[in-house]
């Protein structure tokens, strides 16, 4: 760090001498002041048309390349309206989908529950239909036990009753009638 003090101590007492050295001449002769003016508008003359040329091609190609962006810009804000448009008919065919979707789906749960009913209907129909078969069957099964019965009490009244000569009487009597009816 000290050495750092005396680098710039050094500059500042060396500034110091140079500075008295440093001043305006005004001899515009030796000073070559006139030379540098000279070669100053020289240049100036000759590359303004040359300078003015390239500005000029530049400045031409900045307003193309401007001119055409504006156009890319133009076509790009077109296309995006187009797009916006798509988007809304898509929108509209989507809500329209849905809408068509649902209607289906619940015209398909109607069916489904009418078909269900006319199925119930068809399974209570069929129900009560077996239920009168079966009332009907079981009906003929008592009237035939009944018969049975009554036939196999009969038979037993009879055949308590009835001995032999009695037997012999009904078949003397049924021989008759059988004669009878030849």
């Amino acid at each position: 760090m000290e050495n750092n003090f005396q680098v710039f101590r050094l500059i500042s007492e060396n500034f110091s001498e140079v500075s008295h050295s440093i001043g305006l001449n005004s001899d515009f002769l030796e000073a070559n002041v006139l030379n540098i003016m000279l070669l100053l508008f020289g240049l100036i003359y000759v590359l303004k048309q040359f300078l003015g040329s390239l500005l000029t091609i530049r400045q031409e190609k900045v307003i193309f390349a401007i001119s055409e962006c504006e156009e890319r810009l133009q076509q790009a804000n077109n296309r995006l309206l187009e797009s916006e448009k798509q988007l809304e008919q898509t929108q509209l065919v989507i809500t329209q989908v849905l809408n068509d979707a649902e209607i289906t789906a619940q015209k398909v749960r109607q069916s489904i529950l009418d078909k269900g009913k006319i199925d119930v209907e068809k399974l209570i129909g069929a129900s009560k239909a077996s239920i009168v078969v079966a009332e009907n069957q079981i009906n003929q099964q008592i009237k035939q036990k009944i018969t049975a019965l009554a036939i196999q009490k009969v038979s037993s009244q009879l055949k308590a009753q009835v001995d032999t000569t009695m037997q012999a009487k009904i078949i003397d009597s049924s021989i008759i009638k059988l004669r009878g009816d030849i």
